[in-house]
């Protein structure tokens, strides 16, 4: 499993997926010199990204969301599988809650909105690698205002035994906005079993996000 380091004696392992030359150049130049970071790989595209990254073993990945070909939200559904542990912090320039919830469901840990200054690009890359979930002031708004709505009551979100016990418990925490990282973390659970539970849950209420969840439960 790609563990990030504990200490500075090993290097935070960084990978860049960005279409954009020169957005990628500087984001690389930004990182270089940079105490206790290195970056392993710089793709243009996702499907270079799940071709090269497995074997360049990144702990922290900054993956733009508007990719050509593939996106970047299903990049990363596809890269948390082939490289355990990565973190992923999207990057963007669209104010899209929708998009937001659906790179969260997928397995990123955090979003940042471009254009992104290197002092930010660090931070971010520090605290997703100490067990954080970094996001831009402007994207914490906007999940904190999608979040301060009353959540259903938990009897509501359990329809004639339709999920778990398991699957009810992490529904209830994603309900009260806590990140993946913490939901594994209260329930003792890997992040890619939230993930799988997540999954399970938005079949079972035929919903394919967050929203959508809380939507169809309040009306039920």
């Amino acid at each position: 499993m790609t563990t990030p380091p504990q200490s500075s004696i090993h290097p935070i392992r960084v990978a860049l997926v960005e279409d954009q030359g020169g957005l990628r150049e500087s984001l690389t130049k930004a990182l270089a010199g940079v105490p206790g970071i290195t970056c392993v790989a710089s793709c243009a595209n996702a499907e270079q990204a799940l071709e090269e990254l497995p074997s360049a073993k990144p702990h922290v990945v900054l993956m733009d969301i508007n990719l050509p070909g593939m996106s970047g939200v299903d990049c990363v559904r596809h890269l948390v599988q082939l490289v355990p542990g990565v973190l992923v912090v999207m990057l963007t320039v669209f104010d899209n809650t929708e998009a937001i919830f659906n790179s969260l469901k997928s397995g990123a840990c955090g979003y940042l909105h471009k254009p992104v200054r290197g002092r930010e690009l660090v931070a971010a890359i520090r605290e997703v690698a100490a067990g954080g979930s970094p996001m831009s002031a402007r994207i914490a708004r906007m999940v904190v205002q999608t979040f301060s709505n009353p959540a259903p009551s938990p009897a509501a979100a359990h329809p004639d035994g339709l999920l778990t016990e398991r699957e009810q418990a992490v529904l209830d925490l994603v309900l009260e906005g806590f990140p993946y990282k913490q939901i594994a973390d209260r329930l003792d659970l890997s992040v890619y079993t939230v993930n799988f539970h997540i999954r399970n849950i938005y079949g079972k209420l035929q919903v394919h996000s967050r929203s959508e969840a809380v939507a169809k439960l309040r009306k039920g």
